[in-house]
C-alpha cells in the first residue's frame, strides 16, 4: 500500500520529459541530415549543418518553444481541461471544416498558410481536443457506452470531426482516431460487446475504403498508395516512395553508412518527404540496425512510461487523458516506422518528435503536457471535485480490465 501511494504521488515527471527530448533533439540531427546537401561542407561543425538546413532550424525553433507550451499546460488545474472538453472540442471541429471549405474552394490543401512560408495543419490540434472530450463522456459513468443514448452520444461526437477530417483526405488522421477511441474504449472498461462492434466497425470501414478503390478504378493517390501494399508491381509508381525508403534502410546495414554523405540516398533525394514522414528511413541508412533498434527502444519506454503513469492515476478523466494520448503516440509509430518498413500501407503518418512539421511538434508536446499536467495535478484521493455521477468512477485505482 505504501509503494502504491508512492507511486500514486503527484509529481512533474521527469523520465517522461527525457525520454521526449531525447528524441526532439535527435529529431533535428536527423532533419538536418535528410535534408544535407553536397553545397554544404560534410566535415564542418554540426551546428553548422543544422543552420545550413532550413527545415532543420524550423525544427530546432519548435522544439525550443516546446518548453513554453508545456510552462503554460502543466500548471493548469485537471478540471480546467474538463470544464473546457466541449469548448475546446467545437473550436477544433469548427475550425478544421472552416479550413475544409477554405480548401475547396481554393484547392489548398489540408493546411492554412499563415507567414513566411510556416503554415498550420488544425487537424493535428483536433486529436488532443477529442481525446479530452471523450475523456470528459467516458469518465462520467462507471460504465461507458452501456445503453443506446450513451453509444449514439459517443458516436456522434467521434463521427462529426471524423467525417470532416476524411473528407479533408486526411485518411491518415482518421485512422490515428479511430484507434485512440477503440485504445481508450479497452481501458475505460466498456462491455466486450460493444468494443467487438466498435473495432469491428472500424475494420469494416478500413475494408470498404480498400474495396471501393479496387471497384471505382480511382486515381486519388491515397487509395493508389493502399493499393500499391498489396500488388506493389501493378502499381509501381504508387509504390516507389516506400520501395525506396525499404532500400534506403537496408543500405545502412548494421551500423549506417554515417552522416553528411556525399551519394548517399537521403543526400540523393531518391526517399520523397525522408525528412518528414519518412524519416525513419533517413535513420536507417545514417545509424543502421543500430540506430532504428534505438529509436524503437525509446518510444517503447515512453508509451510503457504513459501507461505506468495511467496505472496510478486514480482520477478516471485523467487516467483516461493518459490512455488517450498514448494511443494516439501508439498508433503514429506502428503506423509510420510500418509503412516506411513495408509492413503496412503509407497513410502519411508523421514519426512523433523526429519528423519534421511545426503543428506535429507543437500537438506532440501538447500531449505531453496533458499527461504531466495529470500527474502533476493528482492526489490519492481524486485530483477535483467530479459531479455526482462522476464519483463512482473515482473507486478505480488501475486501468486493467477485471
Amino acid at each position: 500500500m505504501i509503494a502504491e501511494n508512492r507511486r500514486a504521488r503527484a509529481h512533474l515527471d521527469i523520465p517522461l520529459i527525457a525520454i521526449v527530448y531525447a528524441l526532439s533533439l535527435f529529431g533535428i540531427l536527423a532533419v538536418a541530415v535528410a535534408t544535407y546537401s553536397t553545397s554544404s561542407d560534410p566535415d564542418q561543425p554540426l551546428l553548422n549543418h543544422i543552420m545550413s538546413s532550413t527545415s532543420a532550424r524550423r525544427q530546432a525553433l519548435y522544439v525550443a518553444i516546446s518548453p513554453i507550451v508545456l510552462a503554460i499546460m502543466v500548471p493548469l488545474p485537471i478540471r480546467f481541461y474538463r470544464q473546457r472538453a466541449a469548448l475546446l472540442y467545437w473550436l477544433a471541429t469548427g475550425l478544421i471544416t472552416v479550413v475544409w471549405v477554405f480548401n475547396r474552394a481554393t484547392g489548398v490543401k489540408q493546411w492554412l498558410d499563415l507567414f513566411m512560408s510556416f503554415t498550420i495543419q488544425p487537424t493535428e490540434f483536433a486529436k488532443l481536443a477529442i481525446i479530452l472530450m471523450l475523456a470528459r463522456i467516458m469518465s462520467s459513468k462507471e460504465k461507458p457506452m452501456s445503453n443506446r443514448k450513451d453509444i449514439f452520444r459517443t458516436l456522434a461526437v467521434l463521427g462529426l470531426p471524423s467525417v470532416v477530417i476524411m473528407l479533408s483526405g486526411e485518411t491518415g488522421s482518421f485512422f490515428v482516431i479511430a484507434f485512440l477511441f477503440v485504445f481508450m474504449l479497452w481501458f475505460a472498461k466498456v462491455d466486450f460487446r460493444v468494443l467487438f462492434v466498435m473495432l469491428a466497425l472500424v475494420v469494416l470501414l478500413v475494408l470498404a475504403i480498400y474495396a471501393y478503390a479496387v471497384a471505382s478504378g480511382s486515381d486519388d493517390y491515397r487509395l493508389l498508395r493502399i493499393l500499391s501494399f498489396f500488388d506493389r508491381d501493378a502499381y509501381s509508381e504508387s509504390a516507389y516512395q516506400q520501395t525506396h525508403s525499404m532500400t534506403a534502410i537496408g543500405s545502412g546495414g548494421l551500423s549506417g553508412r554515417g552522416t553528411f554523405v556525399d551519394d548517399s540516398w537521403y543526400q540523393l533525394n531518391y526517399v520523397p518527404a525522408d525528412w518528414t514522414d519518412f524519416i525513419y528511413a533517413t535513420i536507417g541508412e545514417a545509424w543502421g540496425f543500430v540506430g532504428c533498434v534505438g529509436v524503437l527502444a525509446a518510444y517503447l519506454l515512453m508509451i510503457l512510461r504513459m501507461l505506468w503513469l495511467a496505472r496510478y492515476t486514480r482520477d478516471r478523466f485523467g487516467m483516461l487523458v493518459i490512455i488517450g494520448v498514448t494511443g494516439m503516440f501508439t498508433f503514429h509509430v506502428i503506423e509510420n516506422i510500418g509503412m516506411t518498413t513495408g509492413l503496412l500501407p503509407i497513410t502519411g503518418i508523421p514519426l512523433p518528435f523526429l519528423s519534421y512539421g511545426g503543428s506535429n511538434m507543437i500537438t506532440n508536446i501538447a500531449g505531453i503536457g496533458l499527461v504531466l499536467n495529470v500527474t502533476k495535478n493528482r492526489s490519492l484521493s481524486g485530483s477535483y471535485q467530479t459531479p455526482q455521477s462522476d464519483t463512482s468512477a473515482l473507486r478505480y485505482t488501475t486501468i486493467y480490465r477485471t
